[in-house]
């Protein structure tokens, strides 16, 4: 469907655009399409403030073998709360409300950045000179990852072929690798992640996240085993202190998920901080996701 224009009617904080998200009025304006549950593209508006937004009712969500019913849209909520409360803010905008399809999630929409393709030029096709995004993801022929890529995988590429999957050394990937340990994320795909002009990425799609069970599947290995950086190993520390029993992030997170998730989440956090390292995959689940698209 065509994009309109897809940002606040004025720079509005943090706080006021999850007002705005919580209490304004939702209009449905159409469904993405090629999603596993039903997700709407909405505008919501307060007060003469108009945002763009993506609604997923809880009533649209497809059963899952290992998550209990009804639950992704509260995990998607969480994960916006374990993102601010690293004070990296990759996670955009999301809450919890009523809409015209019963409770669900509703988060702010992002428009990506063009990005550049593989040979250099503009994304977004339309011939501009402005340079677009640097890529993220790739495949390479080569059998190491060239200089700013770190590498993830073989993967078979069709006719007996196989091709290095790499992503981009880049510190806000490397970031969200962080968050995704934390949160356990069981679906981090190409397509979640968004480079937003100004150079801000945010990831979405977070509602398989924070089972207890260890469930980690991403593309973004190519840290695995590697020291995590000054400022993850502060921020981690600064996390298990506001996930101490009875704290304000605590009691959000108690309406969200179950207390034995938060157990488990704790449980991960402290296996950060002890290491000290990225993780690295387990062995017991897949750990690139299918399709990683």
């Amino acid at each position: 469907m065509p994009a309109p224009e897809r940002i606040p009617s004025r720079s509005l904080t943090g706080a006021e655009l999850v007002g705005l998200l919580t209490e304004g009025e939702l209009t449905v304006l159409g469904q993405i399409r090629g999603a596993s549950n039903a997700v709407l593209y909405c505008t919501v508006a307060r007060d003469g403030e108009e945002a763009p937004c993506v609604y997923k009712p809880v009533a649209g969500e497809q059963p899952l073998w290992d998550f209990p019913d009804g639950t992704l849209a509260g995990r998607e909520v969480a994960a916006y709360e374990i993102s601010e409360a690293t004070g990296w803010g990759l996670v955009p905008p999301t809450v919890l409300r009523d809409g015209p399809y019963g409770e669900g999630m509703c988060q702010l929409w992002i428009d990506a950045a063009p990005h550049d393709d593989a040979d250099g030029e503009d994304g977004d096709g339309d011939g501009d000179d402005k340079a677009g995004e640097p890529p993220l993801l790739a495949l390479v022929e080569d059998e190491e990852p060239g200089e700013g890529w770190k590498a993830v995988a073989r993967a078979e590429v069709g006719e007996g072929r196989t091709a290095l999957l790499v992503h981009a050394d880049d510190a806000r990937l490397r970031r969200l690798a962080v968050l995704d340990a934390v949160i356990n994320n069981g679906d981090r795909k190409g397509g979640h992640l968004l480079p937003a002009p100004g150079g801000r990425l945010y990831g979405i799609d977070h509602g398989v996240t924070f089972n207890a069970d260890d469930k980690l599947r991403t593309l973004l290995w190519g840290w695995a085993g590697e020291p995590l950086t000054a400022e993850a190993i502060e921020v981690v520390e600064r996390l298990g202190a506001q996930l101490a029993p009875g704290t304000p992030l605590v009691t959000r997170l108690g309406e969200l998920i179950t207390e034995a998730e938060i157990e488990a989440l704790r449980g991960r956090v402290a296996g950060l901080r002890a290491t000290g390292r990225h993780p690295e995959p387990s062995g017991e689940w897949p750990s690139i996701p299918w399709p990683p698209v």
